[in-house]
């Protein structure tokens, strides 16, 4: 992949102070912000490495939001590193449940509430179906990965799920859906239809909030009832080849953010093109250009509420009782599970560029110990 020559912290270093201005954003979003601009910059600080033979490397350091394009690839292949003993040698299935449009602007005023309600009915939905002896008749494991955003940085709330093809019966039995998923995806979307707007019915919603959303807070019962009677999308892809293509799917999908540094185009006189696909074309790749400002609105929508879970696991892989069921499953399937590897960020570094930041370039030795520098002061004004 060829080196980004825009980057999002371009965009939000020289607008940054202009947004925070123009909107206000509440302490989160600035976080948010401050973090992106100051990412790896001599702001947040400096170490370096050195060796007695006169080489020296300055390395700044991250800012380590999980919302920032630059602090994505280690958390990413650590998370990874994690699943790889998890796997079984079995069929996985992608899923995706979506939120219909008409729910946006309820969504932008309870994004905490509503993505809970999105995770709830579409786990319940999978995990009672699969219970079901009509379709499966045993407890499946699945991971459930939110993603906020449509390909043009618009809102479009909608949950990938992995989900392992076979799972265990009451009798602790393992039973396979063998290579077809095992549950149609309209008895799918109608569940989770139905689950969905029944918990939106109990939710409590944020009273405040604009002229458009209390309009929309107002009609609830009506827009309830107008999307009883829409189809909701639910879509199931066709089954991994290996397990190994599990893992670099989520690798994909799991740290994944609203637009890599990749896909900015041009940066320049305040205006941002980016590319996009456009799937009600072919899946044509396009470019969009909008202000920097508007941009950064639409990046910033996806910023999640603060502590928020954004991958979650059920059923076998449930953390409570994960080792216990992954053990048993694969007792049952006559199958040996791989050892949980560890590794130093630096072996980290290494699987992901082949570069040992641990040894010198010059001579071969270990660098010595990093020197701590001091912090500059921030450039990005805080919010009011």
């Amino acid at each position: 992949m060829h080196e980004a020559v825009f980057e999002v912290q371009d965009i939000f270093r020289e607008y940054g102070s202009q947004y925070i201005a123009k909107y206000n954003p509440p302490p989160h979003i600035c976080k948010v912000i401050r973090a992106i601009a100051q990412c790896r910059t001599a702001t947040l600080g400096v170490h370096i490495d050195f060796c007695d033979c006169g080489f020296t490397r300055q390395s700044y350091n991250s800012c380590r939001n999980r919302h920032c394009p630059k602090c994505q690839a280690l958390v990413k292949e650590k998370w990874i590193l994690d699943r790889e003993s998890e796997l079984l040698p079995v069929p996985y299935f992608h899923i995706v449940f979506s939120l219909p449009s008409d729910l946006d602007i309820i969504t932008m005023h309870n994004k905490a509430e509503i993505y809970n309600l999105l995770f709830k009915a579409s786990a319940e939905t999978l995990k009672e179906l699969a219970h079901d002896p009509k379709y499966l008749g045993a407890n499946i494991g699945f991971t459930s990965i939110l993603h906020t955003w449509g390909q043009t940085l618009t809102l479009h709330p909608h949950i990938h799920m992995i989900v392992l093809g076979g799972g265990l019966t009451a009798c602790s039995q393992w039973r396979s859906c063998g290579k077809d998923f095992f549950l149609p995806v309209k008895v799918m979307s109608r569940k989770f239809r139905g689950k969905f707007l029944a918990y939106l019915k109990q939710a409590k919603l944020e009273s405040e909030g604009s002229q458009e959303y209390q309009s929309d807070l107002f009609q609830l019962d009506n827009i309830i009832d107008s999307l009883y009677r829409k189809d909701w999308y639910v879509y199931c892809k066709r089954p991994f080849n290996t397990t190994r293509s599990v893992l670099e799917y989520l690798g994909r999908y799991t740290h994944r953010i609203a637009v890599s540094n990749h896909r900015i185009m041009r940066f320049e006189n305040g205006l941002v093109t980016f590319s996009y696909r456009d799937y009600k074309s072919d899946n044509k790749q396009k470019a969009m250009t909008l202000p920097a400002l508007e941009f950064m609105r639409r990046f910033l929508l996806h910023v999640l509420p603060t502590g928020f879970t954004k991958i979650r696991h059920y059923g076998i892989f449930g953390n409570a009782t994960k080792s216990e069921k992954l053990a048993l499953c694969a007792k049952l399937l006559n199958f040996i599970m791989l050892t949980k590897t560890v590794l130093s960020t630096a072996e980290l570094i290494l699987k992901i560029t082949g570069e040992d930041i641990s040894i010198c370039p010059n001579c071969g030795k270990v660098l010595q110990s990093t020197r701590e520098m001091a912090r500059a002061s921030p450039n990005i004004k805080s919010c009011a």
